[in-house]
């Protein structure tokens, strides 16, 4: 079984249902943390409604934390979530480039966020 994630009827990714589920609860953990909404809806019927600009918004936002951070194991515990979440917006470009990367393009934290990004598009079902 899968769920949909999707801009109206586009289809934005499309994982299996455990792995759908730990995104979202991850998401909601870092949009907490953020103290910014991360654009994603609810799983309903197995869809959840992306709204592309706040998800470009939230994207950008974890890009520039992540890249702030000193904090090792902080960085170590986001970094998935991000490539991932970096890859959606990255394969669909979702509301235009995020800004974090192309400002940072020299940071080499962002330059690997991007890697794992491009890494996961790859392998990311839609």
């Amino acid at each position: 079984m899968s769920q949909y994630f999707q801009n109206g009827d586009d289809v934005l990714w499309n994982p299996a249902t455990r792995v759908a589920g730990l995104f979202l609860d991850m998401a909601e953990a870092h949009a907490r943390m953020l103290g910014i909404p991360s654009g994603l809806g609810p799983m309903e019927e197995d869809e959840c409604q992306v709204d592309v600009q706040a998800f470009a918004s939230f994207t950008d936002a974890l890009v520039r934390y992540h890249a702030n951070s000193s904090h090792r194991i902080l960085k170590s515990l986001m970094e998935g979530f991000v490539a991932t979440a970096l890859a959606i917006a990255i394969a669909d470009n979702v509301a235009g480039p995020v800004a974090a990367v192309r400002e940072r393009a020299d940071d080499p934290a962002v330059r690997r966020l991007v890697d794992l990004a491009h890494q996961n598009a790859a392998a990311m079902p839609r």
